[in-house]
C-alpha cells in the first residue's frame, strides 16, 4: 500500500479528483482517501513515481 500526504487535498471535490486521476493511472487500484488528514493510500501495481507525477499534473502535488 502506497501513502500520499496530500496538503491541497480539502474537500469532497478534491477527492473525486484524486481519485479518478488515480484510476486513470491504474484502472484496477483500490483508494482509500482520508479527507481530514488528507492523506490517499492506494494499493496499485504501479511505479510510485508515476502515480504521484499523476496526481501533481491533476493539481494534487504529494508533501
Amino acid at each position: 500500500m502506497i501513502e500520499f500526504k496530500l496538503p491541497d487535498m480539502s474537500c469532497g471535490h478534491c477527492a473525486g479528483m484524486v481519485s479518478q486521476t488515480l484510476k486513470l493511472a491504474d484502472p484496477s487500484c483500490k483508494i482509500d482517501i482520508d479527507l481530514a488528514a488528507h492523506t490517499v493510500r492506494v494499493q496499485s501495481a504501479e511505479d510510485p513515481k508515476d502515480l504521484a507525477e499523476a496526481l501533481s499534473d491533476a493539481g494534487y502535488p504529494p508533501a
